[in-house]
């Protein structure tokens, strides 16, 4: 009977021993599993009971969170899910990226040229011709004084080849121009036929360049034109004139004439200087 109590005692002992603890170990893996998001270790000494008990551990947590137990050959280990912001720095937001400094891109855009004035007329120093085939070495004498260059009548007639029969053509009152202005900004637009709405634009656009940039234009014209007055001017051999200023917008020149110092200026339309140029040309 004494043997009978002692070998019942020692499996009570031997239960206590080795069950409570697992259910204790148990309930404290489940909250590890809850709380830390980790696996959880658990380290039960050398003894053969531990060891051979550790899956009816995982098993009994199981149990208490509702879950089927874990085979023996299994290990179950809860992951959470890893927020986007968990392997960042802390402190960094999560859509934070290394920051760039802006750099502008230079403003290579070339700027506009400013619109000239919709009128202009330039200062000169007027001259009447001073015989009656210098017209072309007086037109361009009186066209260089508005760039404040001072030049004889005769002074430039040899450049310009004159002789009793006159200048030759625009060509060369154009060379003539451009050996006295720096930077030789002249060109010449020769005007064969009758002028066309083109050429009419041209001229304009050429008056309106030239003028507004302190040179007078030379042009050599032929026939009649009317001024804007009413006045009749009239060169059936040929003649040159300078265009000394313009208004709206080069639609109407300014044309200083050395032919009649009594009207030493007149206003002509730019339709009617390019029919007046036609068949010869002129230098801007």
């Amino acid at each position: 009977m004494e043997d009978f109590v002692k070998h019942h005692l020692k499996r009570q002992l031997r239960r206590i021993v080795t069950e409570r603890p697992y259910q204790i170990i148990a309930g404290s893996a489940a909250a590890l599993v809850l709380a830390a998001g980790a696996g959880t270790v658990a380290t039960a000494g050398d003894d053969a009971p531990v060891q051979e008990n550790t899956a009816a551990v995982a098993d009994l947590g199981a149990a208490r969170l509702g879950e089927q137990p874990a085979s023996r050959g299994e290990a179950r280990i809860a992951v959470p899910p890893v927020s986007p912001s968990a392997s960042a720095a802390p402190g960094a937001s999560p859509s934070a990226s290394p920051s760039k400094k802006a750099t502008a891109d230079p403003d290579t855009t070339p700027k506009a040229k400013p619109k000239p004035p919709s009128s202009k007329s330039l200062d000169y120093d007027y001259q009447a011709q001073i015989n009656y085939f210098y017209c072309g070495p007086a037109a361009v004498r009186n066209a260089l004084s508005a760039a404040g260059i001072e030049r004889s009548q005769d002074a430039l007639a040899g450049p310009l080849g004159t002789t009793e029969m006159g200048t030759n053509s625009a060509e060369d009152t154009t060379r003539v121009l451009n050996q006295q202005v720096k930077g030789k900004p002249y060109r010449t637009r020769m005007i064969p036929g009758t002028a066309t709405p083109a050429q009419m634009d041209r001229l304009q656009a050429d008056v309106v360049e030239a003028i507004s940039n302190g040179r007078a234009v030379v042009a050599n014209v032929a026939g009649t034109a009317t001024d804007t007055n009413g006045g009749w001017h009239s060169f059936p051999g040929g003649h040159y004139v300078a265009v000394v200023g313009y208004k709206n917008d080069g639609r109407t020149v300014r044309i200083a004439d050395s032919a009649d110092p009594s009207l030493p200026s007149y206003w002509v339309t730019t339709i009617d200087l390019a029919n007046w140029v036609s068949t010869r040309g002129y230098s801007a």
